[in-house]
């Protein structure tokens, strides 16, 4: 490993431990979401807490946290097993992030950002299997999950090349869920939508 791939490893991950879900929470003035609703610092909680316009402001920064430090280090000619490292540095940073406490999201949007340097086909059929799942099932996590366990297949099709740091991806977001899996497979994970099931808690 070159200094070089220690740098931007370094760098996604400083960039991942921004919580924006918690500096937008801040901002309007919303309850803090690592301690209502979920608990979860992401948009989905963000979305229960204050709604649509906070929650994509979340999101759309998750996502650039992703994509910025792995663009970059594309850029610079890193290889593409590296560019793996660099965005599970970014999302070890969303969820273990330094600047608040560690206690941070699922990376979900975060690993997202970092699959989309390798083409906008695969972001569309990644964004197609989470909406088509979330619109049948009503659960964002079982979204994510499935989506996610997908990615490597997706980007086997696409760019053969990059599947393996898709594979690293996938596994540490689907690890990150393990807690969501357990309560759906108990029928007890609150759907997107439910306002009231958890928020208060």
């Amino acid at each position: 490993m070159t200094p070089l791939i220690g740098i931007m490893m370094l760098a996604a991950y400083l960039l991942g431990s921004i919580s924006s879900a918690v500096l937008v929470s801040k901002l309007f003035r919303l309850p803090d979401p690592r301690s209502h609703g979920s608990g979860n610092p992401g948009a989905t909680n963000v979305l229960r807490l204050g709604g649509k316009f906070p929650a994509v402001l979340v999101l759309l920064f998750d996502i650039l946290k992703g994509t910025i430090p792995v663009w970059g280090s594309y850029f610079l000619k890193i290889e593409p097993l590296f560019l793996g490292l660099i965005a599970i540095s970014a999302c070890v940073g969303h969820i273990f992030p330094l600047f608040f406490g560690f206690k941070g999201g699922k990376a979900v949007a975060t690993a997202f950002g970092a699959m989309m340097p390798i083409g906008l086909d695969l972001a569309g059929l990644l964004i197609v299997s989470w909406l088509i799942i979330v619109i049948f099932t009503g659960y964002s996590s079982l979204a994510a999950i499935l989506t996610v366990s997908l990615a490597p297949l997706f980007t086997w099709f696409i760019k053969p090349l990059y599947t393996l740091p898709v594979l690293m991806l996938s596994i540490l977001i689907i690890v990150r869920h393990r807690e969501n899996i357990l309560r759906l497979w108990q029928g007890k994970e609150s759907k997107i939508w439910d306002k009231t099931k958890r928020i208060r808690e």
